[in-house]
């Protein structure tokens, strides 16, 4: 779920978070917010405070859009994150882009030695998904596997046959 940059520094997100996960029935594991850079960089104690009492929840804090705002790799030492994702504007020249390449290996590298796990953007075809693979991104998403759709087609879609396009 996205986080709007005004919720990262409500004062009882937390609060709000717990209650949805009771009025929902859901475990807080089943749960993942996403915070863009921009969200919280300047607000940065506000918004750790607050991360940290969500993350102990059980719920998991993704930085979405990662390396595309006023990155400083101090927060990432500083902020319970859980996952990191690539933005799409990285992903879209792969693997042609020697410098989207790089910037993209070098996420992937960054995040396994910092223990989170990482999600590519924006995949559109086959060879992105597969370079990204090869490089040890494993959960992709994007048009290649599938559009937009309305919560009542989701239960049908074909998860397995999508995968299997992509043997990474």
């Amino acid at each position: 779920m996205n986080l709007a940059a005004a919720q990262v520094t409500a004062t009882d997100l937390c609060g709000e978070v717990t209650q949805c996960l009771r009025d929902y029935g859901l475990p807080a594991e089943a749960l993942e917010l996403e915070i863009t850079e921009s969200s919280f960089i300047h607000h940065l104690e506000q918004a750790k405070d607050m991360l940290l009492s969500i993350s102990k929840l059980g719920v998991a804090i993704a930085v979405d859009d990662f390396g595309t705002g006023y990155s400083s790799l101090a927060y990432l030492k500083q902020l319970p994150v859980s996952r990191l994702k690539i933005d799409r504007a990285f992903v879209r020249d792969l693997p042609g882009d020697e410098q989207d390449a790089a910037l993209c290996a070098a996420i992937i590298s960054l995040g396994k030695r910092l223990g989170f796990g990482i999600v590519a953007e924006g995949v559109e075809n086959l060879s992105q998904g597969q370079w990204l693979s090869r490089e040890g991104c494993h959960l992709l998403q994007g048009f290649y596997y599938a559009r937009p759709m309305p919560a009542s087609e989701i239960p049908d879609w074909s998860w397995g046959a999508r995968l299997l396009r992509n043997p990474g």
